[in-house]
């Protein structure tokens, strides 16, 4: 007998985990300390039990706590010791056991006769909010892929980094005086223990940073191969300029044509209207690679979108469209006009953010739309740019996502015209953006029916019968306009429209090495983007310090093969990297016209579902669908417990007559719906977060986040974590080992287990995470 073996009296109540075993407290009635309105206090005896020579001996000692104290140290272990699935012995072991053992290190020197993969994400800005629950879905899923093709033979590069040089870094210097590298290093360290805390299978040898000067030289370097060749030249721009604070401002900084940063001096009354004024700058002359970046996208495996005439329900004109002045009726001209002022005070980069709500207004007039005959409403919206295309669009809202938001924003119709080859039709809520067979897109006015088609020929037989009927004609527009490549940032401005770097006269003058005469350096700086713009090729050989990439290194790991992140990060950033990948294809640099051969855009994980209903002014409620809803009307939020799902909609548990609006908004601090993994993790494990984001639907949708569904998917791993280890020990723990038999399967059991691995491997490779699955029935 020891002391681990003695019987505790009923009374006794465990201190925490680590003193369970030798340590018992006595409840004893207090002498001079009162209860109070927060806690009870009382004082207890601590016995430190031994057994030696054979008697128990003892050493006690009397200490003060509350009964709050005691309440939270019980439920803690009751916590550790009752958890269904051991996630907190379980996942700091192997993380650790990874991180000691470089387990997911590819070697500088790999067997080349082997295959490769190289599987990538958009490596993040590390701000110092840390990361969402966005953040882990494309990590998860690429993360999954690295690990398939490790077991399966193939020599895997799956690095990350940090795209470091960015507008909040300097913002947050000039508002604290904090030099931008303390910050930025915080932030990254934050970043990269969250990321370690998730388990996800990263060669953090190769990590890279965009700040760092080894890095930022070869991006230097590969801007001196522009200039050379002619592609990079400088040019009068109108630039923003802030009154206020005597500087150039990037469109980020504008909002609605007031300067940001400049709100800060609005006591000393100066003016924070931005001016376009022209300036002197930088620019890529990336126009020069058009026809090349168009014509290779054919043998790239990218995402497309489809658009069907028979799904536009409005059209949409840009503030600035030549015609809008035709196009607005008499009653809402002043409105238009007022909507055309705001607008004219935003940057582009503000008024086509994925990100941002989209505002419009309607013009009064109606257009006709040639496949179907329908009276269409025109609508103008600053999410179109005059200065791209004609100006105008035609919105399909149920396959574009910018025109859905705008659609249930304004209540616009929605009309679903391409249904899913692999799924069944429905309204998701969300915009279906890929391709499959078109639906109710048949006109006996018109004679054009695509009903049944792929995708894809739909639109080859749309564009014929435009330019047969005289309704279009087939052209090709190219958006694409010279890249403003120079950016005025480096702390403090100067005040007189010069780069902050002028200040530093001692380091602009200066004198050039090859004649020996004076020289005066540039000031102006490179934006953000460069960076980003060859940091996969950098990733192939980290410590060069020699060249940008070692040539044959480059030769085996080149193309990246998969490439995530989410769309509304992609679109500028894709363009300027193959632009720069082409420029070094063609001196020699790399050995393939194209950076990525595959692109896959995850879906936006959205707040939780939010439950609205109306009352009117009596106080009474009032069904979502119901004529009524007209006048004063008071929006009521409700909470789940009192909703329950009719058909296809939601009502009031206690009055099912009562229809609500069941909306789930992107996460955002302002609507406090912003969902910390950090969270998730403490509470449920890092597996569990991963298991949930795989499986809350198809990758490439947009996802409504469920506390409840995560608590599912923990419970799952408790019952399957029991079915490998066995029930739980009397004290709550698992015994170490499995219930595994040394026994020969079966044939079906043979036949069962290479089923359900083949199902599985075809789901992951094809990034269908949610939808490969075994159970007894079979393969799902």
């Amino acid at each position: 007998m020891n002391a681990n073996t003695c019987i505790q009296p009923p009374q006794f109540l465990p201190l925490s985990p680590l003193y369970q075993q030798n340590f018992h407290i006595f409840t004893q009635k207090p002498q001079s300390l009162k209860p109070t309105k927060k806690s009870c206090y009382f004082s207890i005896r601590v016995c430190d039990y031994s057994f030696k020579g054979g008697v128990f001996r003892t050493q006690k000692s009397r200490v003060k706590c509350s009964v709050s104290e005691v309440e939270e140290q019980k439920e803690k272990q009751q916590k550790v010791v009752k958890r269904a699935y051991p996630f907190h012995n379980i996942e700091p072991k192997w993380q650790s056991y990874w991180e000691k053992n470089q387990t997911f290190r590819t070697p500088d020197e790999v067997d080349t006769s082997k295959p490769k993969f190289y599987v990538l994400d958009m490596f993040p800005y590390p701000s110092g909010a840390g990361l969402h629950v966005g953040h882990p879905l494309g990590y998860t899923a690429t993360d999954i892929l690295a690990r398939l093709k490790r077991m399966q033979g193939y020599n895997v590069l799956h690095p990350m980094g940090w795209d470091a040089f960015g507008l909040p870094a300097e913002q947050y210097a000039i508002e604290t005086g904090t030099h931008p590298k303390i910050t930025t290093l915080r932030n990254i360290n934050r970043f990269r223990s969250q990321l370690k805390s998730l388990g996800f299978s990263y060669d953090w040898d190769r990590e890279i940073s965009t700040t760092e000067p080894q890095y930022y030289k070869w991006t230097q370097w590969i801007f001196l191969q522009l200039l050379k060749r002619g592609l990079a030249y400088q040019a009068e721009v109108p630039v923003n300029w802030c009154p206020a604070l005597g500087t150039v401002l990037a469109n980020e900084e504008v909002v609605d044509g007031v300067s940001e940063r400049g709100r800060s001096l609005s006591y000393k009354k100066v003016s924070l209207f931005i001016t376009k004024q022209p300036m002197r700058q930088w620019m890529l002359k990336i126009t020069a690679y058009a026809d090349r970046l168009l014509e290779d996208l054919d043998d790239l495996d990218w995402p497309e979108s489809p658009d069907t005439v028979f799904g536009a329900t409005y059209l949409v004109v840009a503030p600035e469209y030549s015609l809008l002045p035709s196009l607005m009726s008499l009653s809402q001209r002043e409105s238009v006009e007022e909507y055309k002022d705001l607008a004219s005070r935003k940057s582009d980069l503000e008024r086509t953010e994925l990100q941002k709500e989209k505002t419009g207004i309607f013009s009064g007039c109606y257009a006709k739309n040639p496949a179907n005959g329908e009276a269409i409403p025109i609508w103008v919206a600053d999410y179109v740019l005059g200065s791209y295309g004609t100006g105008a669009i035609m919105a399909v809202p149920a396959h574009d996502t910018r025109d859905y938001e705008f659609a249930t924003k304004y209540d616009i119709p929605i009309r679903w015209v391409v249904k899913p080859d692999d799924d069944d039709f429905s309204d998701s809520g969300k915009a279906y953006e890929g391709g499959g067979s078109i639906l109710n897109s048949s006109s006996s006015t018109s004679g054009l029916d695509i009903n049944g088609l792929d995708s894809k020929v739909a639109a080859s037989k749309v564009i014929e019968w435009a330019d047969t009927t005289g309704n279009g004609k087939k052209k090709v527009n190219y958006k694409l306009r010279d890249w403003l490549f120079a950016r005025q940032h480096d702390f403090t401005p100067t005040g007189t429209g010069e780069p902050p770097l002028a200040k530093a006269v001692s380091w602009v003058k200066t004198t050039d090495p090859s004649s020996g005469k004076p020289a005066m350096r540039e000031t102006s700086t490179m934006p953000q983007w460069a960076g980003s713009c060859w940091y996969y090729l950098r990733y192939m050989d980290p410590k060069n310090s020699k060249e940008l990439v070692d040539k044959t290194k480059e030769k085996y790991w080149s193309p990246v093969d998969i490439y995530v992140g989410g769309a509304e990060h992609a679109v500028l950033h894709l363009l300027y990297s193959r632009f720069w990948h082409k420029v070094l294809y063609d001196i020699g640099v790399v050995s393939t016209k194209e950076p990525f051969k595959c692109v896959i855009n995850q879906g936006i994980i959205l707040g939780e579902v939010q439950y609205t209903a109306f009352k009117n002014p009596d106080g009474n409620y009032v069904s979502a669908d119901s004529d009524d809803l007209s006048g004063e009307i008071i929006q009521e939020i409700i909470s789940e417990e009192k909703v329950i799902k009719s058909g296809d909609s939601f009502v009031l548990k206690g009055d099912p007559g009562i229809r609500l609006i069941a909306r789930a908004h992107k996460m955002s601090k302002s609507r406090g719906n912003v969902v910390n993994p950090d969270d998730v993790v403490s509470e449920y494990g890092a597996d569990s977060l991963r298991l949930y984001e795989m499986f809350m639907g198809p990758f490439r949708d947009s996802k409504t986040w469920s506390t409840s569904g995560i608590e599912g998917v923990y419970r799952f791993l408790g019952r399957t974590w029991r079915l490998i280890v066995g029930i739980p020990l009397p004290d709550g723990t698992f015994r170490d080992g499995t219930v595994a038999i040394d026994g020969e399967p079966s044939f079906e059991q043979l036949r069962s287990l290479h089923k359900c691995i083949a199902k599985v491997t075809e789901e992951i490779e094809g990034t269908r995470f949610n939808t490969g699955y075994f159970c007894n029935d079979g393969v799902h």
